[in-house]
């Protein structure tokens, strides 16, 4: 079997890249809500209004057809990882820390899109993927070093649900990339996702949202929905069409690098040297995959 490999300097590639640039906006957005937002009510609201807005978009634009629900088994496997991955990545966050929860559910998901891609699609990940996963997971690993005199801990449940992140963000991934083909990408990403904000609507009634009636919790609120969500996933999609997945989840390494620059710009932290290496590791592994040239990879 032959599987085309993309050119990476292409317009798909430059869409999931700005892509992953708004999702690395999230942790700073997040940093800068009023007291009170717990991180799975964000989580929550960031798809009912993000999945809101994609779905009432594609209803405006009348993109929403029967073409929509072809693979309903496909289509709800997508809305449950969408929101599996909402709840253990803000729960690995939680339980482990942010270094460690982030570091491992977003480095994990290439080696999961790879592993997921051979298994389903016996696609097997050409060199090239191999040596920009490495080299940008190696760069995140450095990156997410601890300074000195910080206390980094490190436990066992944590790990284990942001493996589960990282395992359901690959695995919606290629869902996605399944359902595309055929129908409106505006229109398959808007149904997956409202299918997951009402997924996770059961934790908007227990919680206290009187954070986000304030300015600065509206704001917030508004911001991931719309941009962080709504935009960065309809760049995601259109991208899909003509990028493998397993590239595509690799390519979205660029969101932990632009958290960590926006955390240095705006939240004031500290640049140390082995930030400065691991970013530059995870630029270097972004740069050999964005330049890869078609080719096809003999399964």
């Amino acid at each position: 079997m032959y599987i085309p490999v993309s050119r990476g300097g292409s317009y798909g590639t430059l869409l999931i890249l700005l892509a992953a640039v708004l999702w690395g906006t999230t942790g700073t957005s997040q940093a800068l809500a009023p007291p009170g937002a717990h991180p799975l009510t964000v989580g929550a609201l960031r798809l009912a209004v993000g999945g809101g807005a994609l779905l009432l978009l594609a209803l405006f634009r009348g993109q929403v057809t029967r073409s929509c629900f072809r693979q309903p088994g496909v289509t709800l496997l997508a809305a449950l990882l969408v929101a599996s991955y909402q709840l253990t990545f803000f729960e690995a966050v939680e339980t482990t820390g942010v270094a460690v929860g982030t570091m491992v559910a977003i480095g994990s998901g290439p080696l999961f899109a790879g592993l997921l891609a051979y298994l389903v699609h016996k696609e097997r990940p050409g060199r090239r993927w191999l040596t920009a996963t490495a080299l940008a997971i190696a760069g995140l690993s450095v990156l997410f070093i601890p300074s000195p005199g910080s206390v980094l801990q490190v436990r066992t449940a944590g790990v284990l649900l942001a493996l589960a992140a990282g395992a359901s963000y690959a695995g919606y991934t290629l869902a996605l990339k399944r359902l595309l083909p055929g129908s409106s990408s505006d229109a398959v990403i808007a149904v997956v996702f409202t299918l997951g904000g009402i997924l996770l609507a059961p934790f908007l009634f227990r919680s206290d949202l009187h954070w986000a009636t304030e300015p600065g919790g509206l704001l917030v609120v508004l911001h991931l929905g719309l941009v962080a969500t709504a935009l960065a996933y309809l760049l995601f999609a259109r991208g899909l069409r003509s990028v493998p997945a397993v590239h595509a989840v690799t390519l979205s390494l660029a969101e932990p690098l632009t958290a960590a620059t926006l955390a240095i710009l705006v939240l004031k932290e500290r640049l140390t040297v082995a930030s400065t290496i691991g970013m530059g590791l995870v630029l270097t592994g972004l740069v050999v995959l964005g330049t890869a040239r078609t080719r096809y990879v003999k399964d």
